[in-house]
This record gives structure tokens, C-alpha cells and sequence, in this order.
């Protein structure tokens, strides 16, 4: 994993998307040398051009999903992601030949030749990243511990997009810890932790205990590993550079306080606050067609309001209105109860489930933005009698309020909607690390994973 701007990637999506633009760069300009006559003059005007092109694709590509992967996914979802990819590209490739100063000297033929090895390198992608291989630099992982944490760890590993990592064994921390891991996965100690990280060659160790229950934290040893230059992650660490998440079963309030992130400061906030204006507005004259149609179809199926207003929990606690499109029937909470949005609401209307689908009902909150009651990017505002009652009940849960809430997160593309308490912890997982994280590059690769989300339906109620 590779951390860029206090977000980690995965050093085989980095590489990917690096080698494809090279490929696409070097092919546009094969093609010109090849059928055409090139001087100086005309490479000077290709080469910069040809790399606007390449990174404009590999940025498309890379939001509509195409370098995600997609575990348990099988052909038939990788032809879907692979159409769609096709689909708009070369629209865009096409609109792009219109900008670029291409037209003097390329020809029709250069242009379906560039745009057949688009294709080409969107397809082999596509089916490409599907295979989860060992890659070629493998990354040796021993884990600390056999218990339950020890399982998690294996699974968010197993299930982790970064290439290339492999649990080596199970060192036990001592004789009265719990065994939940394969017995015949357990390393047999004949040695200091060091020799045996030595001998099988470890890179890493991910320390999956908790000094609270079984099992003791062998600290001295765990230093000697360290200044032998393997790398040592705590469980809170190791789902943050892994899941993208800051677990709360993990999770100490000493590692808040003293830990790395969770930083704010006005420069911080006045670069998020100018690139919410001009995001927002961009947005709002983008989408101005589809609001209007949608508050039509709104009022022809259900009639007015177009609009709804409902009372959220925003920056420091402070309540505020947040305005979307009203997606559920008029008499939708006629007994006064709050009540959680659900999969299949038999509250909702039926463009309401249309628009919900496809996040046109939360555009209106781009006013909230302008406002500067919310930000683009950020946690989901709550209902107060939710935030009350989630509070009460889950640690740290107050910690999301330091920041603005958003109209698209990190948790919203991450988790499917919430919608109960054990939800609300999943998602919350995901909102810590915004919080400790959050950058105008997050902000950005949350935006383009809203792109996918909206495209694909994905985690919509």
C-alpha cells in the first residue's frame, strides 16, 4: 500500500493505472509516426497532447470502477463494468480529439486507430484486474495472535485489493490464548520472534491482540523486529491502511489523541471550503435539466411538496435544515416516530426509488453546500434523535461532528445505506477515517467513487 496524501492505495492499482497510460501515451504517438509525417514542429504539439489524453482516460476509467477489485465478482459483472467503460470512453475520447490540436494534421483513420487501442486497453483491464495474483513482489505477513482478531485480520488481507500478501503462520502469544485460526497454520516457537521472523523470511508483523483480553503483547520483542527493519502494525493501524477504516473494537481514545491525523486548521479549511463553491455551483448548473425533470415527475406522481425539509446534527453539534427531494410519501411519518430508511420502504414512492437509486434526491443538498451548512465531501448528516440515541450507544461516535457533514463520503461509497445501529458502527468506522484523513485528494477519490455508485446503483436504498 502506498500512502499519498494521508490516503493509502494500493501499489498494484498505482502501477496499473501508471502502465496503461504509458501504453495509450506511446500508442497515440506510434500511431502518428507511423501514418503520418511527423517533424519537430508536429511532435512538440502530439507529445503534450497525447498525455492530456492518456490521463484523461485513465482518470475516467479509473472513477467509473475499472481498477476496483471486484471480490466474488464474476464475468458477467466484469462484462457490465467493462461495457460501461467502453461506453462512455469513447464518446469522451472522441470529444476530446475535437479539443486537442490534433485536426491539421490527423486524419479520420488516425482517430479509430487510437481509439481501438482505447478499447483494447479498457478490455484487457478490465478482465485483468479481476485475477487477485501473488504478483511479483510478495509480501511475507506473520500475525501476532490466534484468536478472533487474528481471523478478521486474515480475512481483511484475503479480501484486500493490494496484490501480493501473504500470511506466512500464526505466531501465538502465549499458552493460555484462545485458537480460532487453522491449528495446522499455528508457527511452532523454537525461538526468539525475531529468529523466527527471520527464518521465514517476514516482512511485516500485525500484532492482533488486545492488552485488555488473552494474550500478552511481547513489546521487547516486537522492538528487536522493528530495528531489524520489519515493519510492526497495531490492529488499528493495520484496518486503516487496509480496509480504510479505523476500527472501534480496536480502538483507544490515547491512539486519538496522540496518533497521526485528525488535524484541522484554517488553511484546511478555507481550500475545502473554496473547492465546495466552485464544485458545488459546476454541479448545480450541470445537473439543472435533471433536478427540474425530477421535481416534475415528483409532483405528477404525488403531488406537492417537491422538496422536504428535515432537521440535522451538523459541524460541532449545531442543527441546521437540510433540503432534498422528497422521495417518500407525504404521510410517510404520520405517527411522529422517527424511523430508519430501509431496503424496499414501503414509504417510498416509485420515482422516489428511481431517484434515490441514482442520488438525484440528495442534488438540492448542493444549496446546503453553497450555504455552508454542509461540505461536498464528508459524513452523512444524521437525524438528532438518531445522533442521540447512536451516541449513547457507540463510542467515539461524536468524533464525525469535528468536521462538516457531506453530501457524499467516504463511508456512503464504501458501505451499503444504514439502517440500524450495527450499520451506523460500520459506517461510523468509515467516517473516522475521513475524519483523521481528510484531504482535498480524498475529497477527490470520493467524488469519483460516487460516480461509480451512482452508475452502478451500488449500496442504494
Amino acid at each position: 500500500m502506498l500512502k499519498l496524501f494521508n490516503h493509502y492505495v494500493p501499489s498494484s492499482t498505482v502501477l496499473q493505472v501508471l502502465f496503461d497510460a504509458m501504453l495509450l501515451f506511446f500508442a497515440v504517438i506510434a500511431v502518428f509516426v507511423l501514418q503520418s509525417k511527423v517533424d519537430g514542429a508536429v511532435l512538440a504539439t502530439v507529445v503534450p497532447s497525447a498525455f492530456a489524453f492518456a490521463g484523461t482516460m485513465m482518470i475516467l476509467n479509473g472513477a467509473l470502477g475499472l481498477y476496483r477489485v471486484s471480490f466474488g465478482g464474476g464475468v458477467r459483472e466484469t462484462l457490465m463494468r467493462v461495457a460501461m467503460s467502453i461506453a462512455l470512453s469513447i464518446p469522451v475520447a472522441y470529444g476530446i480529439f475535437q479539443v486537442l490540436p490534433w485536426g491539421e494534421f490527423a486524419h479520420e483513420a488516425m482517430e479509430l486507430n487510437v481509439v481501438a487501442l482505447l478499447g483494447f486497453v479498457v478490455v484487457a483491464r478490465g478482465f485483468a484486474v479481476r485475477r487477485v495474483g501473488a504478483g511479483v513482489l510478495v509480501k511475507r505477513i506473520m500475525v501476532i495472535g490466534t484468536g478472533a482478531d487474528a481471523v478478521a485480520v486474515e480475512h481483511a488481507l484475503t479480501h484486500s485489493p493490494s496484490r501480493g500478501l501473504q500470511v506466512v503462520g500464526f505466531f501465538p502469544s502465549g499458552p493460555g490464548e484462545e485458537v480460532r485460526v487453522d491449528p495446522k497454520r499455528i508457527i511452532h516457537v523454537e525461538g526468539s520472534l525475531l529468529a523466527t521472523a527471520n527464518h521465514l523470511r517476514v516482512n511485516e508483523i500485525i500484532v492482533a491482540l488486545k492488552e485488555r483480553r488473552g494474550g500478552v503483547i511481547p513489546l521487547r520483542e516486537l522492538l528487536d523486529c522493528k530495528m531489524a527493519g520489519i515493519k510492526v502494525l497495531d490492529l488499528s493501524s493495520f484496518f486503516e491502511r487496509v480496509r480504510g477504516q479505523v476500527r472501534i473494537d480496536s480502538l483507544r481514545a490515547s491512539w486519538l489523541i496522540y496518533g497521526e491525523g485528525f488535524r484541522q486548521g484554517w488553511s484546511r479549511t478555507l481550500v475545502k471550503r473554496i473547492f465546495d463553491i466552485v464544485a458545488s455551483l459546476i454541479l448545480l448548473i450541470l445537473a439543472a435539466p435533471v433536478m427540474v425533470l425530477a421535481a416534475l415527475l415528483i409532483v405528477i406522481e404525488d403531488g406537492a411538496p417537491v422538496f422536504y425539509r428535515q432537521e440535522r446534527v451538523g459541524l460541532g453539534g449545531r442543527l441546521f435544515k437540510v433540503t432534498k427531494f422528497r422521495s417518500m410519501r407525504r404521510d410517510a411519518e404520520r405517527d411522529g416516530k422517527p424511523r430508519w430508511a430501509s431496503a424496499n420502504d414501503d414509504r417510498v414512492t416509485r420515482i422516489g426509488r428511481f431517484i434515490r437509486k441514482v442520488r438525484i434526491d440528495e442534488l438540492p443538498q448542493l444549496f446546503n453546500v453553497l450555504k455552508g451548512d454542509m461540505s461536498l465531501v464528508g459524513p452523512r448528516p444524521e437525524r438528532p434523535f438518531f445522533v442521540d440515541q447512536l451516541t449513547r450507544d457507540i463510542p467515539f461516535y461524536a468524533v464525525r461532528h469535528c468536521v462538516k457533514p457531506g453530501v457524499t463520503g467516504w463511508a456512503q461509497v464504501r458501505y451499503q445505506y444504514g439502517s440500524s445501529v450495527d450499520d451506523a458502527i460500520n459506517k461510523l468506522q468509515y467516517d473516522l477515517y475521513y475524519v483523521k484523513n481528510h484531504t482535498l485528494f480524498l475529497d477527490t477519490v470520493v467524488l469519483f467513487e460516487t460516480v461509480r455508485v451512482v452508475l452502478t446503483g451500488d449500496g442504494a436504498h
